[in-house]
């Protein structure tokens, strides 16, 4: 094995998946997953079979679609948790479950009411049973960030011993310090028997900001692979970035580590996850962020123009940012759309295409550029066709000095209706008029209005969150008239909605 090769393990589509409102389905997990392949990760992390059927039926479709990458299935310390992973792997060409169990003096006394011998012992037992299912097994020693060291020795000597390939050891609640992360790895490094028989992975959360630092700490102190996500998603603060991660080892070739990513891809995957998960991307974002290679003083600017390293360590070449060929406009054919999508990892039947470009024209008659975001959501918008609920048609007025009203079609499972209702502006006007089809009581709890680029003809983004009895639900629109984008929203949580 390569001693200076850096693995990548991608867990986007598990722990990227578990911020709200972030659910992907299948077919975007397989989409998502080949654009992970093509990226060049060594690992992804497809999900937790066992915690719902449509988790055990990606992890068995993702291992399908993708050949390269180690495909791995999370599991607890729990032998049904672990068949049930096992089942999910058994189209993989390389399978790897992921078992484990939190082993700070916290989790032992208050989430598992039990002792460090106790601990030991089903962490042992655990990568046994998994070993009889996988060769491939790695263990994570949860909130390891808060565990004793000489602890944690103990438990990552067992359960190498025991035939884990992989020892993760998480900063699960982002606390750790960069230099406390980095000793805890060394500790490992110096005082593990047998440490050389398995590689130690990283896993660090975001809640301090550490998580890239604390990552890199890891790495210059012996870990070798990083568990890492797209733009940083994850729970709370989210996860280390992959991103951040792979232009850090190319851009410090002293570190002499290295990892077989492909960072020309990295701008075009991190735009999907974007519009898949309807995240947006803060535009001061380290390597991916709108911002990232602009410069607006006039001394940066005049450094940039004479020399780009003077304020540019990194090329936006390297990252897949190709200023000549973001923008597209009506004159653009249909041959430049499709090679734009397929930049950003989309890639289309030819039907879909069709589709997509007629939408495309429409959009590019309202404004003079289409920018990235604008086709990913174009390419994103036939998720509404399998809905029950659509809207045929809508009209909306208000201004200055009279009362806004709007008046809606609606289509419901092939049935028509339509309804009018006024309100505190056009979009509560619009709303009202949907309630009074749909009388279901619908409480909005958070609504977010997000421009793509820049301009008054921009795409608008709604990011929407709806309450209904216990069930909370996330919608999203995007439109280039904010009433219209509003309601996209609405009727997109409605559809959510269960019964």
């Amino acid at each position: 094995m390569d001693k200076n090769k850096v693995f990548f393990f991608d867990t986007t589509l598990r722990d990227g998946e578990q911020v709200p409102g972030c659910q992907l389905n299948t077919v975007e997990k397989i989409q998502l997953a080949k654009a992970l392949e093509s990226l060049g990760v060594d690992a992804i992390e497809a999900g937790f079979p066992i915690s719902s059927p449509g988790d055990f039926n990606s992890v068995i479709e993702i291992s399908k679609a993708v050949t390269w990458p180690t495909i791995c299935a999370l599991s607890r310390a729990v032998e049904k948790d672990i068949d049930t992973a096992a089942d999910a792997l058994q189209y993989a060409k390389h399978k790897r479950i992921h078992t484990g169990i939190g082993t700070s003096d916290s989790h032992i006394r208050y989430k598992f009411k039990s002792n460090r011998e106790d601990i030991l012992e089903r962490a042992v037992r655990a990568v046994k049973y998994a070993k009889k299912r996988v060769e491939d097994v790695e263990f994570y020693a949860e909130d390891a960030g808060r565990t004793d060291n000489e602890y944690l020795a103990r438990v990552v000597e067992a359960v190498i011993k025991a035939g884990a390939t992989v020892v993760n050891i998480p900063d699960t609640t982002g606390y750790c310090l960069p230099e406390e992360y980095g000793a805890k790895i060394r500790y490992l490094m110096e005082h593990v028997d047998g440490i050389d028989k398995a590689i130690i992975s990283t896993h660090c959360h975001n809640d301090l900001g550490m998580a890239t630092a604390n990552t890199m700490a890891g790495v210059l102190n012996g870990a070798r692979q990083v568990e890492v996500t797209i733009n940083g998603v994850g729970e709370r603060a989210g996860n280390t970035a992959l991103e951040e991660i792979a232009m850090i080892l190319k851009a410090h070739k002293g570190l002499d580590v290295h990892s077989d990513i492909n960072t020309q891809k990295i701008y075009g995957i991190s735009r999907m996850v974007s519009s898949l998960m309807n995240m947006p991307v803060q535009p001061n974002k380290a390597i991916v962020g709108k911002n990232a290679f602009a410069h607006s003083s006039g001394i940066h600017q005049d450094g940039v123009l004479k020399n780009a390293e003077t304020y540019e360590i990194i090329d936006p070449v390297d990252v897949g940012v190709d200023t000549n060929s973001i923008v597209l406009t009506a004159r653009s054919g249909h041959a430049a759309l499709k090679f734009r999508l397929e930049t950003l990892g989309v890639k289309l039947s030819e039907e879909a295409l069709n589709n997509v470009y007629q939408e495309f024209l429409k959009l590019a008659d309202k404004k003079k550029e289409i920018h990235d975001d604008d086709i990913l959501m174009l390419a994103g918008a036939d998720r509404a066709e399998s809905h029950h609920i659509k809207v045929d048609w809508l009209q909306a007025s208000s201004g200055i000095g009279m009362k806004p009203v709007a008046s809606i079609g609606v289509d419901i499972s092939g049935e028509k209706f339509t309804a009018a209702a006024t309100g505190n502006g056009p979009v509560d006007a619009a709303i009202n008029a949907i309630r009074q089809i749909i009388k279901r009581p619908v409480t909005i709890n958070e609504f977010t209005i997000q421009g793509v680029t820049k301009g008054s003809d921009d795409m608008c983004k709604v990011h929407m969150q709806v309450g209904s009895g216990e069930q909370v639900c996330y919608g999203f629109g995007a439109n280039t008239d904010i009433v219209t984008a509003s309601i996209e929203a609405y009727v997109d949580c409605l559809n959510k909605i269960k019964n």
